[in-house]
């Protein structure tokens, strides 16, 4: 790119610069020249074609000498500087206020907490040695302690809204009117042969029928066909045949594993059906009371049909089947003896999953649901037993984090979504009680991680207004992890099982522990212990609480 060094005029295709008076002398007539003419203004080129609007640069032919030629141009470039600018600014506040609407920006968020060394006493007395030996620092945690003060605030407001307030119960025609056709199929007497809650129920079917054949658990999962498959095979003969009737032995659970998820359920389960007098449902987690018997198969996907109640009873038929044996035998028959065999059902949501109740009860007094879970099963079987395996809630949701996080896990994100959680917690709590928080559906479903999963005692309880202490027995996971014989034998006095010889026993406490946590999650290291200290703040007054209702300190969690 050449110019004419005179006048400034860049070189044109045509040669127009020749006409210039510099270049050709002091004859130049600005009237007659068809460069200077019509405006005074010539326009930039390049390569034959006008440049477009935003890099023209206009140079003005002033008849002044005074006027610089190369002052011109510095003159251009600083508007078109300037101009450009403008245009960078308006774009980057566009994004801005953009990406902060949705969450995009890449600008680390205003909650960052950092490990407050001057105030020891957030972690529970743990020293900062302490912290350095199960903590390696990440390149974000310089940004994490200027906020501290903001989200302790909110754990402030929130433990001044807390109130136990306790629940009214509701009465039994009120449950009736509530679920009808549960009331019709489940009798309110069992036989009297057999420990576990069973009954004989008619069967009008023939040889031909299907007693399968609308069973939702079947229809809706591929992996329980197979089990529903040997139950067609084996069904007609397992049927109790009096007068001319066909009777199908039908049977409750005798205890329930009822949670909390992530705390050791699955692995107290599996040691559990390893004894000879248990039997569980031919699923592990049927989810019924909480989800199903709503119609709710996975809650991203909204609202199927209900499940009847006939499809839960069906999951126990296998033990049924083993049941009904036993009190055919001579022993029963002829003896008196009666059945010993116990079934479980160990679904980890039955403590604290009522979210589904907006949808289907009215009459909510200020977002309080009027019926929970624990109404309807202490209606049909007052005497049963609850077992609730628990572990220190600030882990149990880090765990429950790294399980159920899809992407994008790291230490540092499993902080921003707490503190989310936490502020959505607390903008619940100022305008409602806090068992309508706990139950609340949108609060639950909008917060990134389950903080209210570890709020144990107002589950805990919720269910002590309708059971008695002694049929529920509270365990922790760390007592289990420790001391699993311990544990275990405390699990089958509860039950009141029959004593094992030695070999059975082993089988049982020394199996390899169920569903530990993955080695790719395992890689991800342990939370912040920034995280950790709001974490302890947050649940410190409902372990407390929960120490004094058990009469255990154990359950303070102060050093886990």
């Amino acid at each position: 790119m050449r110019y004419c060094i005179n006048c400034c005029i860049h070189l044109l295709p045509n040669d127009l610069h020749r006409q210039c008076f510099r270049c050709r002398g002091p004859d130049h007539n600005n009237q007659k020249c068809p460069v200077c003419r019509g405006g005074n203004k010539i326009p930039l080129y390049a390569d034959s074609k006008q440049m477009k609007w935003l890099a023209v640069l206009e140079v003005r032919t002033d008849h002044c000498e005074s006027w610089n030629g190369l002052l011109c141009l510095r003159k251009g470039k600083l508007c078109s500087l300037m101009f450009g600018l403008i245009i960078m600014t308006l774009v980057m506040v566009s994004y801005i206020l953009t990406g902060a609407k949705h969450g995009l920006l890449l600008i680390p968020s205003p909650f960052h907490y950092g490990a407050f060394a001057s105030n020891p006493s957030l972690m529970d007395n743990e020293s900062l040695s302490d912290m350095k030996d199960h903590y390696q620092p990440s390149k974000m945690n310089i940004s994490y302690v200027k906020d501290y003060p903001s989200i302790k605030l909110i754990i402030d407001t929130i433990t001044s809204k807390i109130e136990f307030i306790t629940r009214q119960r509701p009465d039994l025609e009120e449950l009736r009117k509530q679920e009808p056709h549960m009331f019709s199929v489940i009798p309110n007497k069992f036989l009297p042969n057999s420990k576990n809650p069973c009954w004989y129920e008619e069967y009008r079917g023939n040889t031909t029928t299907d007693p399968y054949a609308t069973n939702s658990y079947a229809l809706y999962s591929k992996r329980f066909r197979i089990i529903f498959d040997y139950l067609r095979k084996v069904f007609w003969n397992h049927l109790y045949h009096y007068k001319d009737k066909h009777y199908r032995l039908r049977c409750l659970p005798h205890f329930y594993i009822i949670g909390q998820p992530k705390c050791g359920t699955t692995d107290l389960y599996d040691r559990l059906r390893l004894h000879p007098d248990v039997r569980f449902s031919a699923i592990k987690e049927p989810h019924w009371w909480t989800r199903k018997r709503f119609g709710i198969i996975r809650l991203r996907d909204g609202f199927h049909d209900r499940y009847p109640v006939e499809d839960y009873l069906d999951l126990f038929d296998l033990a049924a089947h083993q049941i009904q044996g036993v009190l055919q035998s001579d022993a029963v028959k002829e003896r008196g003896k009666r059945n010993n065999i116990i079934i479980g059902e160990a679904s980890a949501s039955t403590m604290w999953d009522n979210n589904a109740w907006i949808f289907f009860y009215d009459n909510s007094t200020e977002g309080e649901p009027p019926f929970l879970i624990q109404d309807f099963i202490h209606a049909f079987q007052p005497n049963a037993k609850l077992i609730i395996m628990l572990r220190d809630p600030v882990e149990r949701l880090y765990s429950d984090y790294l399980y159920f996080a899809s992407a994008n896990k790291s230490a540092e994100d499993f902080h921003e979504k707490v503190a989310e959680s936490l502020q959505l917690f607390e903008g619940c709590v100022l305008d409602f009680s806090l068992r309508a928080c706990v139950y609340n559906n949108t609060l639950n479903n909008a917060m990134p991680v389950r903080l209210q999963v570890g709020l144990y005692v107002v589950y805990l309880l919720d269910w002590l207004t309708v059971f008695n202490k002694d049929q529920i027995l509270v365990l922790r996971l760390e007592d289990h992890a420790s001391n699993m014989k311990y544990t275990m034998h405390m699990v089958f006095q509860f039950l009141d099982l029959g004593p094992l010889s030695e070999k059975q026993e082993a089988l049982i406490t020394k199996s390899p522990a169920s569903n530990t946590r993955r080695p790719e999650d395992r890689s991800l290291g342990p939370m912040l212990p920034t995280t950790k200290a709001i974490l302890r703040d947050f649940y410190r007054p409902f372990n407390t609480k929960l120490a004094q209702v058990l009469f255990d300190d154990a359950f303070l969690w102060k050093r886990t």
